[in-house]
């Protein structure tokens, strides 16, 4: 694969452990074990390949309504990841980030999710950004109220508020708006997932269940993405001048 125009930010909403495990008559949290496997996998391939972010839908602020048994599944399943795999990670250099509201966690995943932040701090590889209890709605309105906030106290003028602002303002702060966004099971849909920053965002989606979601997937997303042309609302000069 060549190593241009590689997205320097990667969106993956990983749909479709369930359905996966139970198309092979497994338990459904096979299907969840199988799909760490490939964060894993993808995370390495993309820090490879020069990906400066990889942000990773974990845990939505609505997959709290799931069954009792499956959340808790889900957190153990997270704990013992971070604890299991974070020397692997550390070792090529991957930084772990995690965006997401902290309200209503689990003391015990937070403590987690601290220490693999705090290990990996200073390593300057991909960024793996883990989305956890994340919704981008929820994310907007904070985002809105520290700014309606600034405003109260003086401490920012109303007619200063632009894009920069709000994205300064986000969870995603510092980080390069995602180039490309990948879903995979079929869906057709974003689901909460980083609203604002994905209005330019390039949409892959593929048939395959998230723990079929191989290194050879991954290549096959980002050489479509390669094959695109990204204007951003505008036209292309050619097109523009024969329109004259």
């Amino acid at each position: 694969m060549q190593l241009k125009d590689i997205p320097s930010h990667v969106a993956l909403i990983m749909d479709g452990n369930g359905r996966w495990a139970k198309s092979r008559h497994l338990p459904r949290f096979k299907g969840h074990l199988e799909g760490v496997k490939r964060v894993e996998e993808i995370a390495m391939v993309a820090n490879d390949l020069g990906v400066q972010v990889l942000t990773v839908y974990v845990f939505s602020t609505e997959n709290w309504s799931r069954p009792r048994s499956e959340v808790k599944m889900l957190m153990n399943t997270l704990s013992s990841v971070l604890s299991g795999r974070i020397k692997v990670i550390n070792k090529n250099n991957i930084r772990i980030n995690v965006i997401g509201q902290r309200e209503g966690a689990p003391e015990e995943i937070l403590k987690s999710l601290n220490n693999a932040k705090a290990l990996t701090k200073i390593n300057t590889g991909l960024i793996l950004n883990l989305a956890f209890n994340y919704g981008g709605r929820a994310e907007i309105i904070q985002a809105t109220k520290k700014i309606a906030k600034k405003v109260k106290d003086g401490k920012l003028d109303i007619n200063a508020i632009d894009d920069e602002v709000m994205s300064d303002h986000l969870f995603t702060r510092g980080m390069p708006d995602p180039d490309l966004l990948i879903r995979t099971s079929g869906e057709l849909r974003i689901s909460n997932f980083l609203l604002w920053q994905l209005s330019y965002a390039e949409l892959y989606f593929t048939e395959k269940f998230w723990p079929e979601f191989d290194a050879q997937e991954f290549k096959k997303a980002l050489l479509t993405y390669q094959k695109r042309e990204r204007r951003f609302g505008k036209i292309d000069a050619k097109v523009a001048k024969n329109s004259e």
